[in-house]
Formats: C-alpha cells, sequence, structure tokens
C-alpha cells in the first residue's frame, strides 16, 4: 500500500532570502512570548492576585469564624 503525496501539499523550505529572514523573525517573536513575556506576565498576575488578597484582609480581617 503506497500513498501518493502531492508535492505542492507538502511544506517547502524557505527559499528566498526574505522568506528565511521571516521565519528567523517568527522563531525570535515566539522565543521572546514564550521564555520571557509569558512568564513575567504570569509572575505579575499571581503576586498582583496575592496583593489584592492582602489589601483585602487588611480591611476585612483574616478569613474565620467571627470572633
Amino acid at each position: 500500500m503506497q500513498r501518493t503525496v502531492d508535492s505542492s501539499s507538502r511544506k517547502r523550505k524557505p527559499q528566498t532570502p526574505e522568506e528565511r529572514q521571516e521565519k528567523k523573525r517568527e522563531l525570535l517573536v515566539f522565543l521572546f512570548l514564550a521564555g520571557i513575556l509569558f512568564p513575567i506576565l504570569a509572575v505579575l498576575v499571581v503576586s498582583g492576585y496575592g496583593f489584592a488578597v492582602w489589601i483585602f484582609q487588611i480591611f476585612a480581617g483574616p478569613p474565620g469564624p467571627p470572633g
């Protein structure tokens, strides 16, 4: 059982310098997003939530049964 593959459906490697430059730029943007921006945003969101809970507890008191 042999499958025939249409050559137009195969992914081709970038040939022109512009295509190679675009692929390099896409890789750098991906690495920036995945390695720098998203981890920083995750830390900021978690610490912001912790800060909001801390401020709320300053005014409303800690959770627990009423004293």
